[in-house]
């Protein structure tokens, strides 16, 4: 079992402008990433299996709503402890990370933000422990980056809905208790509903054969003449808006995930480099080796600037959906970078089971789709500052 040397870069001191309170929040996520998962991750991944026995570990170190107030079962922290802890999970792995950012900005956020007081009494003390996880059904077959196109949708009978339609590319699905599902009522109007599983007509089939994110159960959401309970509508927002907040959340831990992801393929390409020897000396002696790694650095150091000063704007209220966009679009087309020039340090080696390199690569080309691919950033971040969407 190899040992787990990592070391995070912080090359400008960016622990400075951190709390203790936001300092004992990492070490601790850090230390259980180092002692729980880094031991089982690359068996996993090769298995393509989600490690249903960290669910528990995960509730611990708060990685299941820490911004939920504690009345609801959550932490009650701020929007850069909930980043600060994606960033350590990724660092073990962008598919335990996905687990993590499904439950808590995607199924309690918005039974939190939209959700009555009973909904939230009933679901988010159990999703904050584990005890229920859950899974948010948006995209579908013919509708990626146009969620406003979507199918599914629901009835009124009188004393139910009637839900029908499919959700696919679904984290967590496969085991989830509950499904946070978006669809149109008979006017066209979007809606959450909360899903259960149990419920007759409703079934999650798993996907498999994938490349990447192995670690993250993956499937779909199928809907045959659901029967749901009207208790179990959203009532707080309804229409696109809704999902896109919820997604909001997604990408601003995604943006802190991607720069652990980062830290980690660097500093094993750092490590190797020192310890490699070639031409009678270790190749960190040479200059292209040198120029990989300071640009990683340099890289690694600009997304930490920039995702701690959207997690003060998000503390404040007033990060903007665009600067999100800005931050997750920027850092996982950085990590990737990394980790590409990271294995190329490695050598053959770097696509072994033996080294995290390979592993995070294939998950970042995941998350650079996934929560809005890189393109659509790019557009949503045109349109803020030109004035002009240019999606039709």
């Amino acid at each position: 079992m190899a040992q787990d040397l990592y070391q995070a870069p912080d090359y400008f001191h960016l622990d400075d402008l951190l709390t203790d309170e936001h300092k004992l929040i990492r070490d601790a996520a850090r230390e259980w990433i180092k002692r729980e998962v880094t031991p089982i991750i690359e068996d996993v991944a090769q298995k393509a299996e989600f490690p249903k026995q960290i669910i528990d570990g995960l509730a611990k170190i708060g990685a299941f709503g820490s911004f939920i107030p504690e009345e609801y079962g959550g932490s009650g922290l701020d929007h850069i402890s909930y980043g600060i802890i994606m960033q350590e999970i990724e660092r073990g792995d962008s598919g335990v990370r996905s687990t993590a950012s499904v439950q808590s900005s995607l199924v309690m956020y918005p039974i939190w933000k939209f959700g009555s007081e009973e909904q939230k009494q009933k679901y988010l003390p159990k999703l904050a422990t584990g005890e229920l996880m859950g899974c948010f059904g948006l995209t579908e077959p013919n509708h990626g980056s146009n969620p406003s196109g979507m199918e599914t949708k629901y009835k009124d009978m009188g004393d139910h809905y009637l839900l029908n339609g499919a959700k696919l590319w679904i984290s967590n699905s496969p085991f989830a208790d509950i499904a946070v599902v978006w669809a149109k009522n008979e006017k066209g109007r979007i809606h959450g509903l909360i899903v259960e599983r149990g419920m007759k007509g409703f079934s999650t089939p798993e996907t498999h054969h994938k490349w990447s994110l192995r670690t993250s159960a993956t499937g779909e959401l199928i809907f045959d003449n659901v029967k749901i309970s009207k208790e179990n509508l959203l009532p707080g927002k309804s229409g696109l808006g809704a999902p896109l907040m919820c997604l909001d959340s997604a990408r601003y831990g995604i943006a802190w995930g991607a720069i652990g992801a980062a830290m980690d393929c660097y500093d094993t390409a750092l490590r190797y480099a020192k310890e490699r020897i070639q031409f009678g000396k270790p190749i960190a002696a040479f200059q292209l080796q040198q120029k990989k790694l300071t640009e990683m650095i340099t890289e690694i150091t600009k997304a930490q600037f920039l995702t701690w000063r959207l997690g003060v704007l998000r503390d404040e209220g007033r990060a903007t959906s665009a600067q999100i966009s800005m931050a997750k679009r920027n850092n996982v087309e950085m990590a990737l970078n990394i980790a590409r020039e990271s294995r190329q340090i490695l050598g053959a080696m770097g696509i072994t089971g033996d080294y995290s390199i390979m592993r995070h690569m294939m998950n970042l080309e995941s998350v650079i789709t996934y929560e809005g691919t890189h393109d659509i950033h790019l557009l949503i971040t045109g349109m803020d500052i030109t004035g002009i969407p240019a999606f039709v």
